[in-house]
């Protein structure tokens, strides 16, 4: 039996267990990492796929600021790599945006694979003039509006805005701090 459902505090060891399968330890190193560093996920926007009582498959939403529109920042997404094929990124990546539709979020951009997340409706076009704060590759900085035209004329630096992990510092925190 398969369930899409909200994470829980007792998911953290296999999520992360997951995102390191999938990932390995360069997922610590990429752009979209730094800006969710110290972060937590949007309310209602971090899935699990449950298997027979095993967690399959993981997705969060963030709060970003894309330019001056708030948006959502994907990521990362990953899925069981002996269960690949099943459509369990699909069903969770529908519901997934499909929850953010229904919070009232308007935007989700994204940095990944362009002819997968094509089919859910993003494109490169929609990033506009955003970038991000460190390396990427541009051909894979996607984004897709929950509302027609969020994005129309965005312009600037994708930035953190979700709120913080209680105990973290912000940056501007740690300056002051330091």
């Amino acid at each position: 039996m398969i369930q899409i459902r909200d994470e829980r505090a007792a998911d953290i060891a296999a999520r992360e267990h997951l995102l390191d399968v999938c990932f390995g330890e360069a997922r610590f190193t990429k752009t979209c990492e730094r800006l969710r560093e110290g972060r937590l996920p949007a309310d209602g926007l971090a899935l699990v796929v449950e298997m027979d009582g095993r967690l399959v498959s993981t997705v969060r939403l963030w709060h970003v600021e894309a330019g001056d529109r708030p948006a959502l920042m994907l990521g990362p997404i990953a899925v069981d790599p002996g269960l690949h094929g099943l459509g369990l990124g699909n069903r969770l990546m529908r519901e997934a945006l499909a929850r953010a539709a229904s919070l009232g979020h308007r935007a989700v951009i994204l940095v990944g694979d362009a002819p997968y997340y094509a089919r859910f409706g993003f494109t490169r076009e929609r990033v506009g003039t955003l970038s991000l704060p460190g390396p990427y590759a541009p051909e894979r900085f996607l984004a897709l509006d929950l509302v027609p035209g969020a994005l129309d004329g965005a312009t600037g630096m994708v930035r953190a805005t979700g709120q913080l992990v209680p105990g973290t510092l912000s940056a501007e925190e740690f300056r002051v701090a330091a």
